[in-house]
C-alpha cells in the first residue's frame, strides 16, 4: 500500500509539472467508456455523461469558442445550472487555456456584474433560464445554450489540441463572499489539482464503487471543487441535480440512484432531519460550510447508519481539515470538533485563529487575491508563514480542531455565504434609506443556519415602514440574489458605531 506522504507528493508533481495540462489531467487519461457524471432531473429522470462523450463535445465546443476568439488566459464566466453543457463547456475551455469564471445561478444582475467587469470576462456561457440576467451587460459577448451551442458542437471539428499552462497556470477564478468590501478574486493554479484529489481520496473516501454525490452548487468553491473538478481528476463520477432541495427530494434522489457516498452542507443535513427523512443507507456522509450541532450528528448515525464527518475550508484553500474518511488517515470523531489537517497540510491557531502554515505545507496554493496586495497582505504574517483564516478556533491536546467563529461578519444561510457588504450596498441605494447595517442571526426555525436581518435608519415615517420593509426584501431579491434578501427589517434610530465610524454588527446580533 503507497505510503500516504508519498501520494501526496506523487499527485503535486504531477499536477505542479511544468507541462501540466488540465484536459488531458481531467478527462483524456480516463477510460473514454468510464462513467463522468450522472445527471437528475427534477422528475428524477437520469442519464450519464461519459468520458469519451465528454471528451468528443467538449473538443468540438472548443473549436466553435476559438473562432469566437477565445484565446488561453482569457476569462471566461459559465452562468449554468448543474446540466451536460456546463461540464463540456468547462472542459472546452480549458482546452483552450481559458479561465472559468463561476456565476451562480441565483445571483441577480448585480452580483453578475460585479464578477464580470471584476474579472474582464470577454464570454459569458449561459442558458435560456439565465439569460436575461446579462441584458445589462455591455461589451460582453453571450453565448446560450440551445440551438447556438448544438450547432457550435455539432459543426465544428474537434479541437486537435489542447493547452499545457502548467502547474503555475491559472484554469479558476472565483470570488469571495465580499465581508469586509467588495467580493475578491481568488485566482486557482493548476497545482491546486494535487490538494483538491487529496481531500476527494482521503477527507472523502471516494471510491470507485461509490455512487457519490456533492450536493453543493457549481457556483461555489465547495461545489466546485469537489463536485465537478475533484471528481474529474480522480476518475471518480459525481451525481448532479438539477431539481430544487428539499428533504423529500434529496432522500428520493439518494434512494432512486443508491448513493453511497454524500456531501452536504449542514442546513440540508438539518431540514432533513426536522422532516425525519429516511432511513438512507449511506458508506459515507460528509459536512462543510459551517459547523455541525450535536443533535443532527446523532440524527444522521440512525439515518444514514455513519456518523456525518464535519469538514472546514475556505474558497482560498479549498478543504484543509476534517474528520476524514479515509481508513489510512481516520481518527475518532470527537465531538464538537471539525478533525485535523489534511495530508499535504500543517495547521495551528494562531492569536486565537485557525491558521495555516504555508511554509510546511505542501499542498498550499493561494497567493493572494486578484489585484488586492493590501488584503492580500492581512492574510499572511511572519514573512508569509502562517496564513490566517480569519476564523476563530482554537485545538486541544490531541491536535483537534474547534471553530469558535465565523471570520468576520459573513452570514450563512441555506448553505450559502453572504456578505453584508454586499447586501448593505444594495439596501443603502433606496432613497429612504439613511444608513444600514446586515447580520445574520439563527433561524428561529431550526433549517436555514442563519436568516439575513437588515438594521435601517431612515427619513420615512414610522407609518410606512412596513411598506418599505417589503420594498427593500424585494430590492435585495431582485437586483442582488434571491437568497440574501432580509427575512426582517429593524427600523432604529441610528447604528451602534465605534469611535472610527465601523459598525458594530456584534452589538447588532445580540438583539
Amino acid at each position: 500500500m503507497p505510503d500516504v506522504d508519498d501520494t501526496v507528493e506523487r499527485w503535486l508533481s504531477e499536477y505542479a509539472a511544468p507541462d501540466a495540462n488540465v484536459a488531458t489531467l481531467l478527462c483524456d487519461r480516463h477510460d473514454p467508456d468510464a462513467v463522468a457524471f450522472r445527471f437528475v432531473d427534477e422528475d428524477l429522470a437520469g442519464s450519464t455523461l461519459t468520458y469519451g462523450e465528454l471528451g468528443d463535445r467538449s473538443r468540438r465546443l472548443a473549436t466553435g469558442l476559438a473562432d469566437r476568439g477565445v484565446e488561453r488566459g482569457d476569462r471566461v464566466a459559465v452562468l449554468m445550472s448543474k446540466r451536460p453543457e456546463l461540464v463540456v463547456a468547462l472542459l472546452a475551455l480549458w482546452r483552450l487555456g481559458a479561465v472559468h469564471v463561476p456565476l451562480f445561478t441565483a445571483f441577480a444582475g448585480g452580483a453578475i456584474r460585479l464578477r464580470v467587469e471584476s474579472a474582464q470576462t470577454r464570454l459569458v456561457l449561459t442558458e435560456p433560464e439565465q439569460r436575461a440576467k446579462l441584458d445589462a451587460l455591455e461589451g460582453v459577448d453571450v453565448l446560450e445554450t440551445g440551438p447556438d451551442v448544438d450547432r457550435l458542437v455539432g459543426d465544428s471539428a474537434p479541437w486537435t489540441t489542447s493547452e499545457a499552462v502548467g502547474g503555475d497556470g491559472a484554469f479558476l477564478q472565483l470570488y469571495t463572499s465580499g465581508t469586509t468590501g467588495k467580493p475578491k478574486g481568488v485566482v486557482v493554479p493548476v497545482r491546486a489539482l494535487a490538494a483538491f484529489q487529496t481531500y476527494l481520496h482521503y477527507g472523502l473516501d471516494v471510491r470507485a464503487e461509490d455512487v457519490y454525490w456533492n450536493a453543493a452548487d457549481p457556483g461555489w468553491a465547495y461545489g466546485l471543487y469537489y463536485g465537478v473538478v475533484a471528481p474529474m481528476v480522480g476518475g471518480r463520477a459525481n451525481l448532479l441535480s438539477r431539481g430544487t432541495f428539499t428533504p423529500g427530494s434529496t432522500a428520493a434522489v439518494m434512494q432512486r440512484f443508491g448513493v453511497t457516498n454524500f456531501a452536504g452542507a449542514p442546513t440540508m443535513y438539518r431540514a432533513m432531519s426536522k422532516a425525519a427523512a429516511g432511513p438512507v443507507p449511506l458508506r459515507r456522509a460528509s459536512s462543510a460550510g459551517e459547523p455541525l450541532t450535536p443533535d443532527v450528528v446523532e440524527w444522521g448515525k440512525t439515518t444514514f447508519g455513519v456518523p456525518i464527518a464535519d469538514h472546514y475550508g475556505q474558497t482560498e484553500l479549498g478543504m484543509v481539515i476534517g474528520n476524514h474518511w479515509h481508513e489510512d488517515v481516520a481518527r475518532p470523531i470527537r465531538a464538537g470538533s471539525m478533525g485535523h489537517p489534511l495530508p499535504g497540510f500543517v495547521a495551528g491557531a494562531v492569536d486565537g485563529q485557525i491558521a495555516v502554515d504555508a511554509s510546511a505545507s505542501r499542498l498550499f496554493w493561494f497567493e493572494g487575491y486578484q489585484d488586492a496586495p493590501e488584503k492580500s497582505a492581512e492574510r499572511f504574517i511572519e514573512a508569509g508563514r502562517w496564513y490566517l483564516t480569519g476564523d476563530a478556533g482554537r485545538t486541544d491536546e490531541d491536535g483537534y480542531f474547534f471553530f469558535t467563529a465565523r471570520d468576520d461578519d459573513v452570514i450563512l444561510a441555506s448553505g450559502y455565504r453572504i456578505g453584508p457588504f454586499d447586501v448593505e450596498s444594495v439596501l443603502v441605494t433606496h432613497p429612504a434609506v439613511v444608513d444600514v447595517a446586515v447580520v445574520g442571526r439563527p433561524d428561529p426555525e431550526g433549517v436555514r443556519g442563519e436568516v439575513v436581518e437588515a438594521f435601517v435608519v431612515t427619513s420615512a415615517p414610522p407609518e410606512a415602514h412596513d411598506a418599505l420593509a417589503r420594498e427593500l426584501q424585494v430590492l435585495v431579491r431582485d437586483t442582488y440574489s434571491r437568497h440574501a434578501y432580509p427575512r426582517t427589517v429593524h427600523f432604529v434610530d441610528a447604528l451602534p458605531k465605534t469611535p472610527s465610524g465601523k459598525i458594530q454588527r456584534f452589538l447588532l446580533r445580540r438583539g
